[in-house]
């Protein structure tokens, strides 16, 4: 599972049985930090995920900013709360590349890029991985 926090959305991902590809799958509206761990844990669990790749949206120089401290906090809050293992991976452009493929793809209607990111963050670690 692959997902990309931001202060208002949660992109979240999947990749197929084999760890070949990876696809969105929806966005969590994010509420407060509890309810947001429990829908991630929810779909953790509806679909027998075994790691979770989240997004650590470092600075271009490759600093850690605000936002990122705030993915690592709650990155570890997660953790507490799930027995599955999470890694993070640097994230940086993976919105920008989403909404390049959106805007390739003509599909303006449909506002996916988060879920999107979190694919192409999923996508990238699934790549090394094989």
């Amino acid at each position: 599972m692959g997902l990309d926090v931001g202060d208002k959305r949660i992109g979240v991902a999947l990749s197929d049985p084999y760890g070949i590809l990876a696809s969105p799958l929806t966005i969590i509206s994010r509420q407060n930090e509890a309810v947001d761990i429990e829908s991630i844990i929810h779909i953790v669990s509806q679909n027998q995920v075994g790691l979770i790749i989240v997004g650590l949206p470092r600075s271009m120089n490759g600093s850690l900013n605000k936002q990122a401290e705030k993915v690592k906090a709650f990155t570890q809050n997660l953790g507490k709360q799930s027995r599955v293992p999470i890694e993070l991976r640097d994230e940086r452009l993976s919105t920008v590349s989403a909404r390049r493929l959106m805007q390739d793809a003509r599909n303006k209607r449909a506002r996916h890029d988060d879920a999107i990111a979190a694919a192409i963050i999923l996508q990238g670690y699934l790549d090394e991985k094989h």
